[in-house]
């Protein structure tokens, strides 16, 4: 089932749901079926190659290496 944001016309709430394809999706605040559906927004742009980094840093502190894959052990 997919994760959809919605916006309510009749009390101006917004609000996610999972929704399959066969079902009418109510409003979780007042009830009213007169929904839009809300684009997605993009995922943020994530920091992930700095965590990655820095807990590479600490494992490497601490003496193993196993989150690195084997060509990058052979250049350490």
């Amino acid at each position: 089932m997919p994760l959809y944001s919605y916006h309510c016309t009749a009390c101006d709430h917004d609000f996610e749901a999972l929704v399959r394809s066969s079902d009418t999706p109510v409003c979780a605040s007042c009830g009213s079926a007169a929904l839009e559906r809300k684009v997605a927004r993009i995922a943020p742009d994530t920091k992930a190659d700095k965590f990655l980094n820095t807990a590479r840093r600490a494992a490497a502190a601490e003496g193993h290496f196993s989150n690195y894959s084997k060509a990058e052990r052979s250049r350490i």
